[in-house]
């Protein structure tokens, strides 16, 4: 799926070439502020893998939920993207985005903490984990729409890309480590356990925030305007830019596309295929391990066939790698089953495309409309994922679980046609110079 699924902070990272990264990592290496802020990153992404293997874990194997109630766990979690995405662009635009993200941490803190403590009272329930789910998703609007328009504010224009790709880098380690360990203390602890480590890496990046400085001033209260007026403007930027919009779409589609095959993919592993949490574990981490093999080779790929052209051309290479997930349900072989699982995962076009476009976005937006416009954009390509999550859990229970799944791979192909068919399919470079709205 194109655009960081499951809560997930939006990939954001390019690797520059040897010779810029080596004057710029000079700068970054020694700048305390990044450094505190990209540390509290790090650590939170870890605890955040351990959250997101313990949920499907707890849902199908602990709960024992149905395809539907998975669906509704997942829309749960990705509703606050549709219902308050667009306001809470033009709210973070006049607040002070590293506080707003202090405050979204302790709300996740707060949450994961009480998955563990039901537990242990014995009163945990499906529609708690809704709930908490929900919680958790709303934080995560603020928080993610805060981030990506902070780093351009800490480190300043000419650094963001260094900073997107240190930040990513660790964010993908994190993700091959998280997930293994995860699976390996699920051999000796509860699901529910592994809710503390997710709390924890929010807490932990709450106080390293908290000791970051920055020269970030609140918007002018005389200079504000009618909410609605504000979401307008951010809107009508992503619309009319003529490379946004067609990513926009794309994004949207692909993640569509996509959440009707991963809302089941839990229940495929766990429950059909008999794999286990280990398994999960292992496949989570094939993505990571592609993700970071994409953030190395994004710039040398973008110099090979075109930073432009490198777009489309990975929103098709992600469809076929999609197309493994049906292929997998309907081997008889469990260990080729996961083979295909852990290839499919293992697909670095994900990462070279968001590298490719949300830096594109970073450089091209003026800096008063950034948080709308990442609003704007999320709201589009995550707004529809929800809605994904509960066709897909109604589709597994009426017409089975392989035709729901091979249904989103089949789609895929079709939402790709957006930047296939565009200008971006010849294009060496992209734009970097800021277009006023």
């Amino acid at each position: 799926m194109i655009d960081i699924h499951q809560s997930l902070p939006e990939t954001v990272a390019v690797i520059a070439d040897s010779t810029a990264a080596g004057t710029a990592a000079t700068s970054l290496w020694r700048d305390r502020n990044f450094t505190t802020f990209w540390t509290g990153q790090a650590v939170s992404q870890l605890g955040a893998q351990l959250g997101q293997l313990a949920f499907p874990v707890l849902a199908v194997s602990v709960l024992q939920a149905s395809e539907f109630e998975v669906g509704v766990l997942n829309a749960a979690g990705l509703a606050a993207f549709l219902i308050v995405g667009l306001p809470v662009g033009a709210w973070v635009d006049r607040w002070l985005k590293r506080r707003t993200m202090i405050i979204a941490d302790l709300a996740r803190m707060a949450a994961m903490a009480a998955v563990t403590l039901l537990w242990w009272g014995g009163i945990l329930e499906i529609w708690h984990l809704y709930a908490i789910s929900a919680l958790v998703g709303t934080a995560t609007v603020f928080f993610d729409v805060s981030y990506q328009s902070y780093v351009p504010v800490l480190v300043g224009s000419p650094h963001v890309t260094e900073a997107n790709s240190k930040l990513e880098s660790t964010a993908q380690i994190a993700r091959i480590g998280g997930p293994a360990a995860g699976g390996a203390l699920l051999t000796v602890v509860s699901a529910p356990v592994l809710f503390l480590g997710e709390a924890a890496g929010y807490l932990l990046s709450a106080l390293f925030l908290a000791r970051t400085r920055d020269s970030e001033e609140r918007a002018t209260p005389a200079d504000r305007r009618p909410l609605g007026t504000e979401i307008k403007e951010g809107l009508a930027f992503v619309v009319r830019h003529p490379l946004i919009s067609r990513i926009a779409a794309c994004t949207a589609g692909m993640n569509f596309c996509g959440t009707l095959i991963f809302t089941l993919t839990p229940v495929l592993v766990l429950r059909d295929l008999g794999l286990g949490p280990q398994g999960v574990g292992l496949i989570m981490a094939a993505g990571a391990a592609g993700g970071l093999l994409g953030a190395v080779a994004a710039t040398r790929l973008a110099a090979r066939i075109g930073e432009g052209a490198v777009i489309p051309l990975c929103a098709v290479a992600s469809s076929v790698f999609l197309v493994l997930v049906p292929a997998a349900a309907v081997v008889d072989q469990p260990a080729v089953s996961l083979v295909f699982l852990v290839i499919s995962e293992f697909g670095f076009g994900v990462l070279v495309y968001n590298i490719m476009q949300l830096t594109m976005r970073q450089r091209v937006c003026p800096p008063r409309l950034l948080g709308r416009m990442n609003a704007s954009i999320r709201f589009a390509v995550w707004g529809v994922m929800p809605l994904a999550a509960l066709a897909s859990g109604f589709l597994g229970e009426h017409i089975g679980l392989v035709p729901a799944i091979s249904i989103g791979a089949g789609c895929s192909f079709l939402a790709a046609l957006p930047v296939l068919l565009s200008p971006l399919r010849g294009m060496r470079r992209l734009p970097d110079q800021v277009l006023e709205a």
